[in-house]
């Protein structure tokens, strides 16, 4: 009902009803706006305005239509792009790990290498100091036998002085001295 109501008052309000008089008369403002819009909408196709407005609107369609397909030409390369790059990413990325993984061996070869030389190293110090101690040993044996001849020595000689007589030791010294000729001879 409401409805009816406000259409009932929008009829009733309509400027088609405002004017007073014959409905095909210059006085009538009403006609005269209708030949006024009839007019420009005549000299709009007489200067095909709405051909031009057709071209227009069919020109922006293409240049949209082309932009969409620049965009979605530029879409498709730009995922190729990323495409590459993540497989060159990836590609990156193995090698890394590569690369990782050899310096991991060669720390563990060096430092197997480097132990294997410690060992060694030490194996070489320690025969090197049990030589200096064997050779250190037969020295002090050799000092000790020197010392051990000499005091023989000295206690032969004073026991043979104590016993000997110059007739005795001219004696000996003549043996000797023929000893000596015998095996120059």
């Amino acid at each position: 009902m409401r409805k009816l109501a406000t259409l009932a008052a929008l009829s009733a309000a309509s400027p088609a009803f405002a004017a007073s008089g014959p409905f095909f008369s210059l006085g009538n403002t009403d006609f005269v706006v209708l030949i006024a819009f009839l007019v420009f909408i005549g000299v709009l196709i007489y200067f095909k305005v709405p051909a031009m407005i057709g071209g227009m609107l069919d020109k922006r369609a293409e240049g949209i239509k082309s932009e969409l397909e620049e965009a979605r030409a530029l879409r498709e390369e730009a995922q190729k792009v990323l495409a590459t790059y993540e497989r060159k990413q990836k590609e990156v990325q193995e090698q890394a790990e590569r690369i990782i993984a050899h310096a991991k061996e060669e720390a563990q070869l060096a430092a197997d290498q480097a132990k294997a030389e410690l060992k060694k190293s030490i194996a070489r110090r320690l025969a090197a100091a049990e030589d200096q101690i064997a050779s250190a040993e037969a020295s002090a044996v050799r000092d000790v036998r020197d010392q051990a001849v000499q005091v023989a020595i000295s206690v032969a000689r004073a026991a043979i002085a104590a016993q000997m007589t110059a007739a005795e030791g001219n004696k000996l010294i003549d043996a000797a001295i023929g000893e000596v000729e015998a095996k120059l001879h």
